[in-house]
């Protein structure tokens, strides 16, 4: 069939809804094959009783209800149940006896309101259903080496174990909807493997009870059910409370009987896949006409199905350590990088391992202190601003992960155009981000039947055919799987690098100054002590004292608005009309020093003369031309000079050339 489009799948919710309305716990009723009693845990006088006691356990339901459990049972079975029920002994289920004639499996369990008592006639058992044939099979399930390998081998062991005609291992995905990952079919059936299912097949209410009832028989897929009938004392509608979520004989609803005849499937056993507390997936049995398993083969089967999912559990646990340990390498190379360069940008998108590496996708951006790098896919300047408001939105220790944008944040799609998959990690408390961004797909599922309304008698009513059926789905990106825990680990790294970074800007800070960012005076004596060194070394060194002319008139007249503008302008021209090699610091107010490296006396006359001219251009202050003129003080080192004497002495120069007539450089 040609690939059809849906999104979502049409019905679906509803009928998940009533899905849930359905009273599988307390249906009223148990299915045909077998009888049940319900009697009150203190008396035991049989409150319940199916209808088919007459046919079963060869007694008129009158002649049950109402009675004491000795009155019904023989003694020997009696005594028997009442040891099952004690935890002291070392009775358990089954009870093999006879009543009325036929063999029955004896099954006692204590509901929330009641001891249950059910009659399961034996199963036929060939020899393959034995204890070493079962443990056989669970041993050679233990030498898988992956997942899919032990999926397949489980399906094959348990049709052996079992003779259906169709075992069907199912694996749940995180949306709730189910996938075949594992067959073994035969007789000429159509082959299911590979295909999915809608969370409406296994819905929500079935998955919890599964995850306490491990397995599930039904015999039959017909519609006849045995009702529970009750005493005179007791009221009618209790049987309709009475809960049965233990019992072996629980009724099937109609829906699923329908789902099974649409399958072909007359009969069906099924075993939960439990890790960690969650159900995982289920192994399903299914025969083209009615058969059933012991209830002890059952029961070794729901060992084994358990050692299946711990088994997958801890393939999973490993091949997860293993990619934790290259992501933790990944992050270690990044981080060395970030040590070797320090510059943050450099090591995550320059370097020999970048961020691309640790988290594959289709384009990364990295917004740090407003400014944005990105490789791969770029975004435009609307798209990059709002990942940083929804970076604002999540707050610093957050993380927004999605393969389906679309789906899960409509309105975040829409202003990234053509992205489905996004990691957004907020870096900090101010908008900062890194975005990892996969590119939407169109993706092929094939699906366990058409999922269409056309394969439907009505919205509610399970498919008519299950013949495998494709459809494009779209607003989707590959998956991340567990990639967003890496991206976590990432931020604790960064965390610590741009802590790291942050106390190295607190440290210029102390050393520059925060009006022009200049080296302050700390940092400037420093650098004129080794200066003073290479002086004694031979090299020449001569420091220039500026002082501004008029400078407090104008903050006077203008405001410290204007004096703080003319202060950065004076730097600004200061750092032009000097040398590279040249240091130019700010004392403070409107003092500055420029110490000239290897500098005749002749030249740092020319620089001074420069720095003079260059300062008493004028600038505009709120519209208006403002200038100021700068006295210079030039000093030459001296071998008996410390760096505080050589600017003082470049400090008296300037007076001179103040006292002068300003505007002018003095020795």
């Amino acid at each position: 069939m040609s690939p059809a489009r849906f999104s979502p799948l049409d019905g679906e919710q509803e009928r998940l809804d009533a899905c849930s309305r359905e009273p599988i716990r307390t249906p009223g009723a148990i299915q045909l094959h077998g009888a049940l009693l319900a009697i009150d845990p203190e008396t035991f006088v049989v409150e319940f009783v199916s209808d088919n006691s007459t046919e079963l356990l060869g007694r008129e339901p009158a002649t049950i209800l109402g009675r004491g459990l000795g009155a019904v049972l023989p003694p020997a079975l009696v005594q028997a149940c009442l040891g099952v029920l004690d935890e002291d002994t070392a009775a358990a289920n089954p009870l093999s006896f006879s009543v009325a004639g036929a063999p029955f499996d004896v099954i006692v369990h204590r509901s929330a309101t009641h001891v249950i008592v059910e009659f399961e006639p034996l199963a036929e058992a060939p020899d393959s259903h034995s204890a070493p044939a079962l443990y056989a099979a669970m041993h050679r399930l233990a030498t898988a080496t992956s997942p899919a390998d032990l999926w397949k081998r489980t399906a094959l062991e348990i049709q052996r174990l079992t003779g259906f005609d169709r075992v069907m291992v199912y694996q749940f995905h995180p949306d709730g909807h189910g996938e075949i990952v594992a067959e073994e079919v035969g007789g000429g059936l159509e082959e299911y493997f590979g295909l999915h299912y809608p969370a409406s097949d296994i819905p929500a209410q079935a998955r919890a009870l599964y995850l306490t009832k491990l397995s599930r028989v039904i015999s039959s897929s017909a519609p006849e059910n045995s009702i529970l009938l009750t005493g005179a004392d007791t009221p009618p509608a209790a049987a309709a409370e009475l809960d049965l979520a233990g019992a072996e004989l629980r009724s099937v609803s109609p829906h699923h009987r329908q789902f099974m005849r649409n399958m072909g499937q007359a009969s069906t056993v099924s075993f939960s896949l439990i890790h960690d507390g969650v159900l995982v997936g289920m192994i399903t049995c299914a025969h083209q006409s009615p058969r059933r398993v012991s209830y002890t083969l059952r029961q070794g089967l729901e060992i084994l199905a358990n050692q299946v999912a711990l088994q997958v559990g801890a393939m999973v646990e490993i091949a997860r350590l293993k990619r934790s340990v290259v992501s933790r390498g990944l992050r270690n190379e990044l981080l060395e990088q970030l040590a070797d360069d320090g510059d943050l940008v450099t090591a995550l998108f320059g370097g020999p391992t970048t961020v691309l590496d640790l988290i594959p996708a289709d384009g990364v951006v990295l917004r740090l202190d407003g400014a944005v790098t990105s490789i791969g896919h770029s975004l435009g300047e609307r798209e990059i601003a709002a990942l940083g408001v929804r970076a604002l939105q999540l707050g610093p220790t957050d993380l927004l992960g999605s393969a389906g944008l679309p789906h899960e944040f409509p309105e975040l799609a829409l202003q990234l155009p053509g992205i489905a998959g996004l990691i957004l990690l907020p870096l900090g408390s101010g908008g900062d981000y890194l975005a990892w961004l996969r590119q939407e797909l169109t993706l092929t599922v094939r699906w366990l039947g058409d999922q269409s309304p056309s394969n439907r008698v009505t919205p509610l009513a399970p498919r008519s055919s299950f013949s495998a059926w494709r459809a494009s789905v779209d607003g989707t990106s590959v998956p991340w799987g567990d990639l967003p825990q890496d991206a976590v680990a990432f931020r604790r790294d960064l965390d610590g690098a741009l802590l790291r970074r942050a106390q190295s800007q607190l440290a210029a800070l102390a050393l520059h100054d925060a009006l022009t960012g200049l080296p302050n005076r700390r940092l400037m004596m420093d650098r004129l002590e080794h200066a003073l060194t290479k002086y004694a070394r031979g090299e020449e060194l001569s420091v220039l004292f500026i002082d501004l002319d008029g400078f407090k008139a104008i903050n006077d007249s203008a405001g410290h608005a204007a004096g703080d503008a003319m202060i950065r302008h004076a730097a600004a021209q200061l750092i032009t009309t000097t040398r590279v090699q040249d240091t130019v610091a700010r004392l403070g107010g409107d003092e500055f020093v420029v110490l000239c490296e290897n500098t005749t006396v002749e030249d740092a006359d020319v620089v001074a003369a420069r720095i003079v001219e260059a300062i008493r251009q004028p600038i505009l202050v709120d519209g208006r031309p403002v200038a100021v003129t700068a006295s210079v003080g030039i000093a030459s080192a001296n071998l008996s000079f410390s760096a505080s004497d050589l600017v003082d002495h470049a400090d008296a120069a300037m007076y001179r050339a103040k006292a002068k007539g300003r505007n002018r450089t003095s020795r």
